[in-house]
């Protein structure tokens, strides 16, 4: 309850500088969401990964290129009109719309642009294998993105790659947000190229800037004056810090909020049996949820003790409970919905099987079990999901402590290596395999000794020249159906040998209020400026 009345004295705080009517009541043009945001810990396009920077940044920055409202795998103009594909697919060249501007009115140029793709290899922060994938190094990255004029961008390859996938891939995510070169200039520090005063600014082309970010508290958007596209109808976004689904819900239900994030399976079942005004709204989402296995550990590193702690998930008992309308189990790291994925029953081939994991850890030299740690953030089904699998192991002789924190310490952990077992979230963000199949299994360092964070497989451990190879060739494959085919022979082979185990697949959940009249999400993007009151 507490939580629930600093959030609520936050909005008042908030809206009192806004109107002087019923100060707990959004104004229409405000769209008010509580959301689970302790995962933030910058805005720069160079550096963030997280699932909820990603969505505030997509919102933010625009892309060159951007996916059909009702089919995402087919591709439309964004910032960029129209585009070449030459040389064989090893060149492309975009052409950008002549009226793009930064927020002050200035005209952004494809100058601009070629500066901030350049920026992500230079600075080689967490966000720069995306272009990485697709051979830009720090040595050729000035020669292989380029700007011929002012509206003119040209991305030369190292190799032909499936055109679709970079257009999906490089196109139409951040990677070609359009960053004010000449502000990051203003404001770096030490050569950072801006990368400190992106922690709490946004400085790009887009139909929403950052107005201020307050740590645990609230993130504020607001439209941008100059947007390429159809002005925002929403002109404020709030976004609260609500870390239970209790409060979310009662904030929801006061209308005190619009739109809840991170309603708990009880929440939800509840809300739709009662019925009323308040409406759950669900789509699948491409997010797994897994438990990420530190491979560096010595008893971890063994396959069969990997393999038995699959058979210590109670999938079917998790499906029909604290998952309930909020998650669908799931093994293979592939989401439904995406093409080249397993389907519901080859994806999962595992069931609670307690004789088999001990068979298992028996064989692999720990017939008395042993201990380590399991971390969890604070997302409303940790807590539930980490017990069930605590109880489970201890019956045969596995003794998990389980350790909650904030999701920015448990990212923190996690890509430091300082953990034994972690229940971690990965969402993509293209209708394509090659991204859940390149950041889940591929490691490009046997040597643990560069920083290759966005790459779970490193951040567990793992490195096998086989699964390395398989993904290469489905990477170079240009035949789509045959790329499909080679992503589902992988997920067949990470089964019985990966580095996790996959847990489940979530739902994207919303609890909507009454004044919302349009909310626009597919499975692969949330647009604030469709949203409608």
């Amino acid at each position: 309850m507490l939580k629930s009345f600093g959030a609520l004295l936050g909005l008042i705080v908030f809206f009192s500088s806004l109107m002087p009517v019923a100060l707990s009541m959004p104004p229409k043009n405000t769209l008010v969401m509580a959301w689970n945001i302790d995962s933030i810990s910058n805005f720069d396009p160079a550096q963030s990964v997280e699932i909820v920077t990603s969505e505030l940044l997509s919102n933010i920055c625009s892309s060159l290129v951007q996916f059909d409202k009702h089919d995402s795998t087919k591709i439309r103009p964004a910032m960029a009109r129209s585009w070449d594909v030459l040389d064989n697919g090893k060149r492309i060249v975009f052409h950008l719309r002549d009226d793009l501007k930064f927020d002050d009115g200035r005209v952004a140029t494809a100058k601009d642009l070629s500066w901030s793709m350049q920026r992500i290899i230079k600075l080689n922060l967490g966000f720069s294998q995306s272009l990485g994938d697709f051979g830009f190094t720090k040595e050729n990255v000035e020669t292989n993105i380029q700007a011929l004029d002012d509206t003119t961008l040209q991305l030369n390859f190292d190799k032909p790659y499936p055109v679709h996938l970079i257009l999906a891939t490089i196109g139409q995510t951040y990677t070609a947000a359009l960053l004010d070169r000449k502000t990051l200039e203003i404001n770096s520090v030490n050569g950072d190229m801006g990368n400190k005063y992106l922690a709490t600014h946004s400085a790009c082309v887009g139909p929403y800037k950052l107005v201020s970010w307050l740590p645990g508290e609230r993130v504020v958007l607001q439209a941008t004056q100059h947007y390429w596209g159809e002005e925002p109808k929403i002109k404020q976004i709030l976004v609260l810090h609500v870390a239970e689904s209790t409060s979310q819900r009662l904030l929801l239900e006061k209308g005190d909020v619009d739109i809840a994030r991170d309603l708990s399976s009880e929440d939800v079942l509840d809300i739709e049996k009662q019925g009323g005004p308040i409406k759950i709204n669900r789509i699948l989402r491409p997010q797994s949820v897994y438990l990420s296995l530190n491979n560096k550990r010595e008893i971890l590193a063994h396959e069969k003790v990997r393999l038995a702690l699959r058979y210590l998930v109670d999938y079917d008992n998790l499906g029909k409970t604290v998952l309930k309308g909020i998650a669908i189990p799931r093994a293979s790291y592939m989401p439904l919905g995406m093409p080249g994925a397993l389907d519901e029953k080859e994806g999962m081939p595992f069931e609670l099987d307690l004789k088999k994991a001990k068979q298992l850890i028996s064989e692999a030299g720990y017939p008395d079990g042993f201990k380590a740690n399991l971390l969890i953030g604070s997302l409303s089904y940790m807590s539930s999901v980490a017990q069930s699998i605590q109880e489970n192991a201890r019956k045969i002789g596995i003794d998990l402590t389980i350790e909650k924190m904030t999701q920015t310490q448990l990212l923190s952990r996690v890509r430091g290596g300082n953990y034994d077992i972690a229940i971690m979230g990965w969402h993509t963000t293209i209708p394509d395999g090659h991204l859940s199949s390149i950041r889940h299994v591929f490691n490009p360092d046997p040597t643990f000794t560069q920083k290759h964070n966005m790459y779970l497989a490193w951040r567990a451990g793992y490195y096998d020249v086989k699964v390395n190879k398989m993904m290469m060739d489905a990477l170079s494959e240009k035949d789509q159906n045959k790329r499909f085919e080679q992503y589902r022979n992988l997920q067949h082979y990470i089964l019985y040998h990966g580095p996790m185990a996959y847990l489940f697949q979530t739902y994207y959940i919303i609890g909507m209020g009454p004044k919302v009249k349009k909310w626009f999400w597919n499975s692969f993007e949330i647009r604030y400026s469709e949203a409608e009151k």
